[in-house]
């Protein structure tokens, strides 16, 4: 089971099926929020639907396709973050994630998206990490610019929110960008 100690407050660990109850109850009290910024809100009606979503996550993390992980925060689920897809060909992934409305604000996501970002880089030695907003989440927007990823473009009317298409900031950083900027020394040997 992948487990992430983040700091003192924060571990990430992979959802399992036990989370489902707490997962949709998060979802439930955070239903009207997340809507503004996700398109699965809809989607997600009972705790059987996060439970279906747990299982296609642990089936994604078999196949090595990538992950998902349970934010916990002093204990308690407060969000999901993980890697959408891992493009093991071209070493690449996409970072996805959400947090709970009463948790915004203490670092919680910077802090889970810099040990991701680590991950993805030490851990399972890809090249780039790429995070996608939507471009008037100006919360998500300053979290992935304060941990210096770079605005590659915008993928205009790129994801459609239940009746209105939004844009997409398309943000990204290369291993070595990354090493560079955490001051973390650069001497990979490439087999």
């Amino acid at each position: 089971m992948l487990f992430l100690k983040v700091d003192e407050d924060i571990e990430l660990k992979i959802l399992e099926t036990y989370d489902a109850a707490e997962l949709f109850n998060l979802v439930q009290n955070n239903r009207s929020y997340l809507r503004k910024w996700v398109p699965w809100v809809d989607g997600n009606v009972s705790a059987g639907d996060s439970m279906a979503f747990i299982k296609l996550s642990q089936e994604q993390h078999k196949q090595n396709l990538g992950f998902q992980c349970g934010i916990r925060y002093r204990g308690r689920l407060a969000g999901v973050i993980g890697f959408v897809q891992i493009d093991w060909p071209n070493k690449n992934t996409e970072i996805g994630y959400w947090i709970d409305e009463k948790h915004q604000g203490l670092g919680i996501i910077t802090k889970s998206c810099r040990t991701m970002i680590n991950y993805a880089f030490e851990e399972l030695r890809l090249h780039r990490v790429q995070i996608r907003s939507a471009s008037e989440n100006k919360k998500s927007c300053d979290v992935i610019e304060r941990l210096g990823l770079i605005k590659e473009g915008v993928a205009r009317q790129a994801e459609f929110l239940y009746d209105h298409f939004v844009d997409l900031n398309i943000y990204g950083i290369t291993e070595d960008e990354w090493k560079i900027r955490e001051g973390i020394a650069l001497h990979r040997n490439e087999a």
